[in-house]
């Protein structure tokens, strides 16, 4: 079976989102242009899913009001409009009762208590992307800092090149038009590839894990520095004495590594494939010439579009990935992973006042070498491992984001950039089910592959869900989640600082509110620093006890270390 297979039955499990999705775009493409019903449909999704309830009110009303100008402010304020989200905050409730006072104290050697957590990250992000008529091609570089409770930290480079097909839409907003308000659409099909690979440095080991952190932090940073002059040694030009040049220029690298090197990345192939659909909102204004002029001067064939400077005030997207992971060397070599992420994100506001993001992934390992067999003979396959993660964050932050154009007949040429700064709370949970048997691993299997009970009857459990009682009609996997998973709970405060940069060349006409056409070429970069770092109480939920639920404790192995800023 095919990524793209299983993704397609992966989706049948989360049906709700999905098909609540495409009901509304319906509804509101009914009600205004199909653009704007999409672009309803993502912002208010991301609102309803992912902003605090305390923060929603506002913001769903400020994107009523843009959206559905004909509403009024009193349909907007009550929620009675199109495109409304539900308002609940999906797995962010604490219904777990957290790790405070009270609740019953859980030694370290808890076989449910996962080994360690993550503490912080810092990522950096490049991504270029260009398109050459429908054709787009990606390519993207990210640097992951991660510092560990168990003392550790780890180092990840991994570059991803893809490309695919796109198209796009745009269209005035009705009831908006003098204020230049316009919303585009757009869709992409990209398939790509990825390489890269994680260093551990955990060399330093007294036994006190905040020391050990420091130590192995200090290691991780200084062999950063060796990765960055020796790629400036791999990027020599060629030329006279290039080679004597490069063994010198590798020599002195050399000498920026660690006392304690640490452990061989490992070799992992990476193969992603991504779709994405899009939409934004913008306001601004049109040039436009009065028609007279040179040669004609006395005759006038009506006013003119010559360009037009924008901001963006409303985005969306929707994107699902899969990714497939085959590790050759290292602690996992043998192994292939499979990650399907569905991720629903956006902003509103000039430069992103208000953001959001909710993320569901699911990711299932198995024997590379038994899978491929099984494959081969068409027989069922036997999951060793699956990980349940689900995400979602808030926040805001000032930037803006512009674009700028000018038309020479049907050729339009558009200049837009941008950068900014938020700050955001991230609410991670996460189910791990190691699978030792074959009755779990068929079951998961079955899950995965929409067998057994009606997958419409059967969605992706959450990680807080699995810690309650299952229900009469609770599924295999869900009883499986409660007995037996792992399940945790962080959440983190995060910081982004980001930029953009963009030129476009096009070609297209006007009809009306709407503007078809397509692109010549175009490029964008943008930049992306993100930190993270954790706070809250981290929470576990322990084993089942009278009455079968799993009570949320204090997470020690994750509470013992502290993170060092960088």
């Amino acid at each position: 079976m095919t990524g793209a297979d299983r993704l397609r039955r992966w989706h049948r499990h989360n049906h709700g989102l999905v098909d609540r999705a495409r009901r509304d775009r319906g509804q509101s493409g009914a009600e205004y242009a199909a653009m704007v019903g999409v672009v309803s449909l993502v912002v208010a999704g991301i609102v309803g899913l992912s902003v605090p309830a305390d923060e929603a009110t506002g913001l769903k009303s400020a994107v009523c009001r843009i959206l559905h100008p004909l509403s009024g402010a009193e349909a907007c304020s009550s929620g009675d409009y199109a495109g409304d989200g539900d308002g609940n905050g999906g797995d962010g409730g604490d219904t777990g009762g957290g790790g405070g006072p009270g609740d019953p104290f859980v030694p370290n050697g808890d076989p449910f208590e996962p080994a360690r957590c993550l503490l912080s990250q810092d990522q950096t992000k490049t991504t270029v992307v260009i398109q050459i008529l429908f054709i787009k091609i990606s390519s993207s570089e990210t640097v992951k800092l991660q510092q560990w409770s168990d003392g550790t930290v780890t180092l990840e480079r991994v570059t991803e090149v893809g490309g695919g097909v796109t198209a796009s839409i745009s269209a005035g907003i009705p009831g908006l038009k003098d204020w230049g308000g316009s919303a585009k659409l757009s869709g992409t099909y990209l398939a790509g590839s990825g390489s890269g690979g994680q260093w551990l440095f955990n060399g330093n080991k007294s036994g006190d894990p905040q020391a050990d952190l420091a130590a192995n932090l200090e290691d991780a940073q200084q062999f950063t520095e060796y990765l960055k002059a020796q790629d400036k040694c791999n990027s020599r030009p060629a030329g006279p004495r290039s080679s004597e040049l490069g063994m010198i220029c590798g020599y002195h690298a050399g000498k920026k590594k660690p006392d304690l090197e640490p452990e061989k990345a490992p070799d992992v192939d990476i193969t992603k494939t991504s779709t994405e659909a899009s939409g934004n909102v913008s306001f601004g204004g049109k040039f436009k010439s009065n028609g007279k002029g040179g040669k004609d001067a006395g005759k006038s064939d009506g006013p003119k579009d010559l360009g037009k400077i924008s901001g963006e005030v409303l985005n969306g997207t929707m994107t699902e990935d899969v990714v497939v992971m085959r590790t050759n060397t290292g602690v996992n070599a043998g192994k292939i992973t499979f990650i399907y992420t569905f991720t629903v994100k956006g902003s509103a506001g000039a430069g992103g006042v208000a953001t959001g993001e909710r993320m569901q992934q699911v990711a299932v390992t198995y024997d590379a070498a038994a899978y491929d067999e099984e494959e081969k003979n068409d027989d069922p396959h036997h999951p060793e491992k699956l990980v349940i993660t689900t995400s979602q964050e808030a926040g805001g932050g000032g930037g803006v984001k512009v674009e700028g154009g000018a038309n020479a007949g049907p050729v339009t040429i558009d200049v837009g950039g941008g950068g900014g700064s938020t700050e955001s709370r991230i609410h991670t949970e996460t189910a791990e089910l190691i699978l030792d048997n074959d009755a779990d691993s068929t079951a998961v299997e079955d899950w995965l592959r929409g067998r057994g009970d009606d997958p419409a009857s059967n969605p992706l459990p959450s990680p807080s869900d699995a810690a309650e009682v299952p229900d009469s009609d609770a599924g295999p996997l869900e009883h499986l989640l409660h007995d037996k998973g792992k399940l945790s709970r962080l959440d983190y405060k995060a910081n982004t600082d980001w930029w953009n940069a963009s030129l476009g060349i096009g070609f297209g006409i006007s009809a009306g509110q709407f503007s078809l056409g397509f692109k010549l070429f175009g490029i964008d970069i943008t930049h992306e620093e993100k930190n993270q770092t954790i706070t809250g109480d981290p929470t576990y939920a322990t084993g089942p006890k009278n009455g079968g639920a799993r009570p949320w404790v204090e997470w020690k192995n994750c509470t013992r270390t502290k993170p060092i800023p960088t």
